[in-house]
């Protein structure tokens, strides 16, 4: 699994990328993916260290892309970010671990580890913006729609007249 700071990163960048690239304020991304505001800006901070995003302050300003988001992967942002998914790690907790000193579940993590990494590194930032755009148009729009009224009386109640 990845660390939060790498999902919220994914999801902030994708955001901007849907928005064009930028500049989008940082409250409107915050707000967008359910990202603690006082975390996000962390987070982005660290991601313009890295020169993935520019950010500007006062009347216009927010946050910017610098990459492309078609070329920046999950792998990328969780090589940046240091997630421990990228660092080889043993199923079983063991200090070492490898093809010469293997432990009972090695083969089987290997196995999953090569499916994990090929999933992050051929999942686009682009891509997640697209997703999570997609979910939040199909939940605003179902938030949209008015149940129907229908009449509230009781079983074998007659109409009122007044």
């Amino acid at each position: 699994m990845l660390t939060p700071m790498v999902g919220y990163a994914a999801a902030a960048l994708g955001y901007i990328a849907v928005r064009g690239g930028g500049p989008v304020p940082v409250r409107e991304i915050a707000s967008a993916g359910a990202i603690p505001e006082p975390y996000l800006a962390k987070i982005l901070h660290r991601l313009s260290g890295i020169g993935y995003v520019v950010t500007q302050r006062g009347i216009g300003g927010g946050v910017s892309l610098a990459i492309d988001p078609r070329q920046v992967t999950l792998y990328h942002l969780c090589e940046v970010l240091l997630d421990p998914v990228v660092r080889p790690q043993c199923l079983l907790g063991g200090s070492e671990c490898n093809d010469d000193k293997a432990c009972p579940a090695h083969e089987f993590q290997r196995s999953i580890r090569k499916r994990q990494l090929a999933f992050l590194s051929a999942t686009t930032v682009d891509a997640i913006g697209r997703h999570d755009a997609k979910k939040r148009s199909k939940s605003e729009s179902r938030s949209r729609k008015k149940p129907r009224a229908t009449p509230s009386r009781a079983k074998g109640a007659k109409p009122s007249s007044s």
